[in-house]
């Protein structure tokens, strides 16, 4: 038995072997979902690498890019809800928490020059536009002390900026060149290169090996076996079930007018909150940005565009009429 105890290698070596290739493939899945706009699957393996990462005593050098780059999507995917922190420091924004895993990032790679000063200034200006979107002007000059040093490389940038957070308009066309969709664009662009350089990871290939010894004709046949059975199981419950012709046919139109009852208590109480929900600030930002994209009149689409909480299109039309008899005075 001693014997036996003896001939493997430690456990904890093992582990932490495996734990390498669980956080690689969990990056990998990351970068992917990243990539594919799905936002649940996105937050389901965020907090598998949350998890994975704060379980390291610390960072191996070979592992230290897939951290850095977790952690730069997680927050990325954050960027514009200034009410996640993810720093001691209130004050730090989700941008500019990954601005600070960017750099990380660039240190570990020294030949996607180009790519790498392109995200750097595009997270920079985004966590100025970010404040500027919610109208928060002071913490958008703040910010900019933050971000930028002394250096001459990054005065004409810095100087753009501050007259952008001068004139308190997140849509004038440093900001709209320069916009979040640019920055995920980049990102992506970034994603697609580590994956690349990441195609042997251990876990993906192993997987890779089981679905195409499995193929594609097992799974079929386990799938029609399974619709099989649900369908004898449905017909066996519909012949025991009793005919109660009269007695359902009852229920069911007391359900149906319980159901509209529902329904327009749901509607009361919806357009109430509709009358009473004051205009934000960001509302109309949001208004004027879909006018600009759109045109007057085409309230559906601004609607759909500008994702209003609550509003219908008759509301921005009417929105928009209160505005223009602002700005006239």
């Amino acid at each position: 038995m001693a014997a036996a105890s003896r001939s493997g290698p430690p456990a904890g070596e093992v582990e932490a072997v495996a734990a390498a290739w669980m956080l690689e493939f969990a990056c990998c899945c990351l970068c992917r979902r990243f990539g594919d706009g799905c936002a649940a699957e996105f937050q389901r393996w965020s907090d598998v690498a949350h998890a994975l990462i704060n379980g390291l005593s610390k960072i191996p050098t070979h592992q230290k890019k897939a951290v850095y780059l977790c952690q730069l999507l997680i927050r990325i995917a954050k960027g514009k809800k200034l009410e996640c922190h993810f720093e001691n420091d209130k004050r730090i924004s989700p941008l500019e928490s990954a601005l600070s895993f960017w750099t990380l990032l660039e240190r570990e790679e020294v030949e996607l020059e180009k790519l790498h000063k392109d995200i750097h200034q595009l997270i920079q200006i985004q966590i100025v536009a970010v404040y500027m979107e919610n109208g928060y002007f002071k913490e958008a000059s703040e910010v900019l002390e933050r971000l930028f040093t002394d250096s001459e490389s990054d005065k004409p940038l810095r100087m753009k900026l501050a007259t952008v957070i001068k004139s308190k308009d997140p849509y004038v066309p440093l900001l709209q060149s320069f916009s979040y969709n640019v920055l995920i664009s980049k990102i992506k662009s970034y994603i697609e290169l580590f994956m690349k350089e990441n195609e042997t990871n251990f876990l993906l290939q192993a997987a890779t090996k089981q679905v195409e010894s499995q193929g594609l004709g097992a799974t079929a046949l386990q799938s029609t076996t399974v619709n099989a059975d649900e369908n004898d199981k449905e017909n066996l419950e519909a012949k025991q079930r009793p005919r109660s012709g009269g007695k359902l046919r009852g229920r069911t139109v007391l359900q149906s007018l319980n159901s509209l009852q529902n329904m327009e208590k749901h509607g009361n109480a919806l357009a109430s909150i509709r009358k009473r929900q004051r205009w934000t600030y960001k509302e109309d930002l949001k208004l004027k940005s879909g006018v600009k994209e759109f045109g007057v009149g085409n309230w559906a689409k601004i609607l759909v565009y500008g994702d209003f909480n609550n509003r219908t299109s008759v509301m921005l039309k009417d929105r928009w009429r209160t505005l223009c008899k602002i700005q006239q005075g």
